[in-house]
């Protein structure tokens, strides 16, 4: 059967598939799955486009063309689609030559600014021109065969700084310059930009580029520049940049016939900064650019200048920045380090009214990882995340979304159908998850796209909202910053020392040996590309846990991924000091222990399913002012039953504490529902008023038993007023 000489009308006729028109499209029933067999008679969901044969089922999704449709059908075409014939721009070289003679001297002197030679500027044919109605800079781009197919046009400075192309149509990225590869025997810069590639031409280095920006180099193109011996790849300093120059290294490194380095440009040039930048503001040498700022790519480090770490180096490391939250920053440093396992992630969020630092402990750490590996989000919504994360795959038709070994800080509670997206992905459901969403572009509309989503994030959630669904609480580590008197006097003190002279603190925290050879380790670490983690004497674990835990709960099953998390976490700390088959390492009993001594601290609110501010606000607010309330009450001379707290005594209790106000609304709406749930308190009409609520603690409550220990705390674990939750464990007394 002749696809070119058939319509898909003829094709559905003669297969008997009975279809009607609807507008501009024909609508059948689903031919592919049992999608239609509750519908009405006269109700389908698949969809064709009469005019290129394509089909979509709203229903199960099944989508392609009249080609994939006859395979179905077991119908094979007489003949294959006939290939497209070659894009032919519809440009004028002529214009080359005469916007290259129309050159004003004022813009050669700007090239000239910017590193370009007389000779460079006379080879490549720069000119000038007035296209769509303004002045522009003349790039002319050749194509594979040496043909010039298209400008690329830079608005005149002194006009302002667009660029795009001439014609807008047909203009297909293109390797800037082919001809540089003809006569190649040296090293070769990979650059982002034309007039970045020319100042390096000037400088006597060979140099291409991709002429439609950092995302758009090809494997053909890395294919063809194998042979050149050594490779060096410099994009400019933005996310855009970093995210392409690790795309194109792993072009070469794929091939493997030639050495790779990337050229990691000087932080002086501050954002956005180039070759150009480089070569005329900072003055830098061709020398330095192959030397003092090229590694090789993949980063070899030398691991010996690393010793094993205990819990208690990291937390003098850490304490550099942050001060007291031992462990808050200990548990958050885990949680970004276990970004680099293959799926032994896990999530924290921060819960904590505004102010107290709790967005500023995960920022401060991720400080010391990879900036590429980092993400820090603000609210935004989930079309919004996926456009500006995920990179189009053309082979798979949708936005591919990458989250393997990257840390997600979300600065403030995300989106909550951006939450509802990413809860699979936060559980570890599945390691890749197709989504569909809805855009609305101006030309066509309301549009489904594809999201794959893939891989396993370690994310971290900072907001000042203290309630918690449920189906999150149960998915990560519950955290608050510690408020203590204590901390927030450090706090300022550094905060002083920091904007008095922000350079001179700055340039003492590069300095630190302990904080850059942490940053070495870390960067050492993601190298090892560790994919598994054993565990050895995994039965101690069991027994110690279900020790801890008499009484099992549902939540427990995740609790114990997340100790294990914690254990793998240590290890991965120490991977060189760990048994080592190919990329799996085995945990060892160092690991255990030290995982077990952090989950004691923090045990307590994971098993309130409480933030350990409320926690805390509970021990150090309700309780003692109903304690102290009852007292009074022991005290007279016919002593009442024992009474209750009011919402107004404990507003009043907490300025006492803490030194400010509590919204009323809040401790209404939040805080106190939280705690009855937890079963912390009960509420209960004051029989005097009938319009108030009285709070008491709920008198069943026995923090240290639940025939063992229900929180898996230890019961010599020490108390901390201001902590996220460990605390010495005693009965309350009542």
């Amino acid at each position: 059967m002749n696809l070119q000489d058939i319509s898909i009308r003829d094709y559905l006729r003669d297969k008997g598939v009975e279809f009607r028109e609807s507008g501009e499209e024909l609508v059948a029933k689903c031919v592919f799955a049992d999608c239609d067999h509750d519908s009405r008679p006269n109700e389908g969901h698949l969809y064709f486009n009469p005019e290129t044969s394509q089909y979509n089922c709203k229903k199960c999704g099944a989508q392609g063309n009249l080609k994939t449709l006859m395979k179905h059908f077991g119908d094979e075409p007489m003949f294959q689609d006939a290939p497209r014939p070659r894009k032919v721009t519809r440009f004028d070289a002529s214009l080359v030559e005469k916007c290259h003679e129309a050159l004003p001297q004022p813009i050669r002197e700007y090239l000239h600014k910017r590193g370009l030679t007389d000779d460079v500027i006379d080879k490549y044919k720069l000119g000038y021109g007035q296209f769509y109605r303004k002045q522009w800079i003349t790039i002319p781009i050749k194509d594979v065969y040496g043909n010039y197919s298209y400008f690329k046009l830079r608005q005149d400075p002194a006009d302002g700084d667009e660029k795009i192309t001439y014609p807008k149509s047909g203009a297909e990225a293109q390797l800037y310059d082919w001809e540089i590869l003809e006569n190649l025997n040296g090293p070769l810069v990979v650059c982002e930009g034309e007039l970045d590639c020319l100042a390096l031409v000037s400088k006597g280095v060979a140099a291409v580029t991709s002429t439609h920006g950092a995302m758009t180099f090809k494997e053909q193109w890395a294919e063809r520049i194998q042979k050149c011996g050594k490779v060096y790849i410099c994009f400019d300093l933005d996310d855009a940049g970093r995210k392409g120059s690790d795309r194109a290294a792993k072009m070469f490194e794929n091939g493997g016939a030639c050495e790779t380095y990337m050229v990691a440009l000087p932080s002086e040039l501050g954002e956005h900064g180039d070759i150009t930048d480089y070569f005329v503001k900072f003055g830098g040498t061709v020398e330095d650019l192959f030397g003092k700022y090229a590694k090789p790519y993949p980063e070899r480090i030398d691991v010996t200048q690393f010793s094993p770490m205990t819990a208690d180096q990291l937390l003098d490391t850490l304490g550099l920045t942050i001060k007291y939250d031992a462990e808050n920053k200990l548990s958050t440093f885990l949680c970004e380090l276990s970004a680099y396992t293959e799926s032994s992630q896990f999530n924290i969020s921060y819960n904590a009214p505004s102010s107290t630092g709790k967005s500023y402990i995960p920022t401060e750490i991720a400080r010391l990882f990879p900036e590429g590996d980092v993400m820090e989000i603000a609210y935004c919504s989930p079309t919004a995340f996926f456009h500006d994360v995920g990179e189009y795959n053309k082979d798979k038709n949708c936005y591919l979304v990458d989250l393997s070994h990257k840390v997600l800080i979300f600065l403030d509670q995300p989106h909550n159908e951006l939450l509802a997206r990413l809860r699979p992905l936060l559980s570890h459901d599945k390691k890749e998850i197709m989504l569909k969403i809805t855009d609305k572009s101006q030309k066509f509309g309301m549009k489904t796209k594809n999201i794959l989503l893939r891989g396993y994030p370690s994310v971290i959630f900072c907001t000042a909202g203290l309630k918690i669904d449920e189906q999150e609480a149960t998915r990560f580590l519950l955290l608050s910053p510690e408020v203590s008197q204590e901390k927030i006097q450090q706090g300022i003190s550094a905060t002083i020392r920091k904007e008095a002279n922000s350079e001179e603190f700055v340039g003492w925290l590069n300095e630190n040996p302990d904080r850059a050879l942490l940053k070495e380790r870390i960067r050492a670490i993601k190298l090892e590309n560790i994919q598994e983690i054993n565990i050895l004497h995994h039965e101690r674990i069991e027994q110690q846990f279900l020790s801890d835990n008499k009484t099992l709960k549902p939540r427990h099953q995740r609790d114990i991924k997340r100790l294990l998390a914690l254990v793998k976490s240590f290890a991965l700390l120490n991977v060189w000091w760990r048994e080592r088959n190919g990329t799996t390492i085995t945990a060892n009993d160092e690991d255990i222990d030290a995982a077990f001594k952090l989950w004691e601290k923090i045990a307590v609110s994971q098993e309130l399913n409480l933030p350990p501010y409320i926690y805390n606000l509970f021990r150090e607010v309700i309780l003692p002012a109903w304690q102290a309330k009852n007292v009074l009450n022991s005290m007279l001379a016919e002593p009442v039953a024992k009474v209750g707290v009011s919402r107004q005594e404990v507003l009043e209790k907490h300025f006492a504490v803490y030194g400010r106000m509590l919204d009323s609304n809040q401790l209404r709406q939040q805080i106190l529902p939280m705690l009855e749930t937890a079963g912390l308190i009960v509420q209960e009409q004051d029989p005097d008023d009938k319009r108030k609520m009285m709070i008491f603690p709920a008198s069943l409550y026995q923090l240290p038993n639940n025939s063992g220990n229900e929180s898996g705390v230890n019961s010599d674990s020490v108390g901390n007023s201001a902590t996220q939750g460990g605390e010495k464990n005693e009965a309350l007394p009542f």
